[in-house]
């Protein structure tokens, strides 16, 4: 996306309605839109997602990760991004990753 100029911002700002941003963005916290706590990685990447974090920990790439805890990639992904929550054994399958990411390695190279 190319940078705006000076005039482009002023002119696109004073188009603006803040008052229904900011109510926008009230309710967007309500529901748990935005406002997550996240991980930063050393290498900037921002981790907003348990799951991903577990993922990682395991240093395994999503297919691979996937296919261990008995889901489809795009099931991880969407747990990943927030879209759907685990349940059941998924969760315990996704605490054991997160408190001992070296069993999943250990299960994915054997």
């Amino acid at each position: 996306m190319p940078k705006l100029t000076e005039a482009e911002m002023l002119t696109r700002d004073a188009e603006r309605d803040l008052e229904t941003e900011l109510v926008e963005a009230a309710r967007q916290l309500r529901d748990g839109e935005v406002g997550r706590v996240s991980l930063v990685l050393d290498d900037g990447r921002v981790i907003d997602s348990s799951v991903t974090k577990a993922r990682l920990g395991t240093k395994l790439s999503q297919a691979k990760f996937a296919t261990l805890l008995g889901v489809s990639k795009r099931t991880l992904q969407d747990w990943e991004q927030g879209r759907r929550q685990p349940s059941g054994a998924a969760k315990t399958l996704l605490r054991v990753a997160e408190r001992h990411p070296e069993v999943l390695r250990e299960l994915a190279n054997g």
